[in-house]
């Protein structure tokens, strides 16, 4: 086994999880494991999705009406639920999207960066 890959989902801030799966979905319906891979593999391996953090975002999400799902076949000929989003789902990102800027532009500066 490698070394544990930091940060895990668990330990990023409160809706960033959200955000993140919000925005994979973006490219279309996924499942679960495929959520997982993209947000990992887009991260440079630098995000570990943990089933037990990822599932109850998913149905967290689903229930608010910002993703809808339906059952199907997944690549490897197993029912998995797939997950889209929903033009709420889509509202919500942009929102997101614009907080977790300017949240990382308010940490930039007191953390002496130039945000230019």
């Amino acid at each position: 086994m490698g070394a544990k890959k930091t940060p895990a989902a668990g330990d990023i801030l409160q809706g960033t999880l959200d955000m993140l799966i919000l925005r994979t979905l973006v490219m279309g319906p996924a499942h679960g494991h495929t959520i997982a891979e993209v947000i990992e593999r887009t991260s440079e391996n630098s995000l570990d999705v943990e089933q037990g953090s990822l599932y109850p975002a998913l149905h967290r999400l689903e229930d608010r009406g910002m993703l809808a799902s339906e059952w199907g076949t997944s690549e490897n000929n197993r029912k998995a639920k797939f997950y889209r989003l929903t033009a709420k789902g889509r509202k919500e990102l942009a929102a997101a999207t614009s907080r977790w800027r300017q949240m990382t532009r308010a940490i930039g500066l007191i953390l002496g960066e130039s945000m230019e």
